[in-house]
């Protein structure tokens, strides 16, 4: 038997995030001083990683979020592997108030995509020659309240156009 609220109206689902697809939107893998590179190293590159979230929306409820995830490994012409990923999926929000959508969109979303978008790239530079490439966990709440922190500082700065 269902259950009901005992004033006889309809119950109203929560709030609900749902993945309808996700998807590799640009992948590439450079090796450019192959096969120098793949030989043993006297030490460690250093490896750098930058992570970009964007987000458009689709319809009133549907959004793609975007994962870019740039690196590279050793320096200007020591350079041993660089890539580019961006992967994406299309979320829908149902019965999340407007304010609530933002947030949900730029942590939440990646946070789902982001251990697909590692495997990618661990299993591109493991193709590439090299030892996979296990990013370390994404501080996704971090890094909306830096950006958010960025804009505010931004709009608050004399002689910069607000949008």
């Amino acid at each position: 038997m269902a259950d009901t609220p005992g004033n006889g109206s309809t119950p109203t689902a929560g709030p609900a995030l749902n993945s309808l697809a996700q998807y590799m939107k640009d992948f590439s893998f450079e090796n450019p001083n192959a096969p120098r590179s793949l030989g043993p190293q006297e030490k460690g590159p250093n490896i750098s990683i930058q992570v970009n979230v964007n987000a458009r929306q689709l319809a009133e409820t549907d959004f793609e979020v975007s994962l870019v995830l740039e690196g590279s490994a050793g320096e200007a012409a020591d350079i041993m592997f660089k890539f580019e990923l961006t992967y994406c999926g299309i979320f829908r929000l149902t019965n999340v108030p407007q304010e609530q959508q933002h947030p949900i969109v730029m942590i939440e979303c990646p946070r789902l995509l982001f251990p697909f978008a590692r495997q990618i790239i661990a299993d591109g530079v493991r193709n590439g020659g090299f030892p996979p490439l296990y990013i370390d966990p994404i501080d996704f709440v971090g890094l909306y309240q830096q950006r958010v922190n960025e804009l505010q500082a931004n709009q608050n700065q004399p002689g910069v156009a607000q949008a």
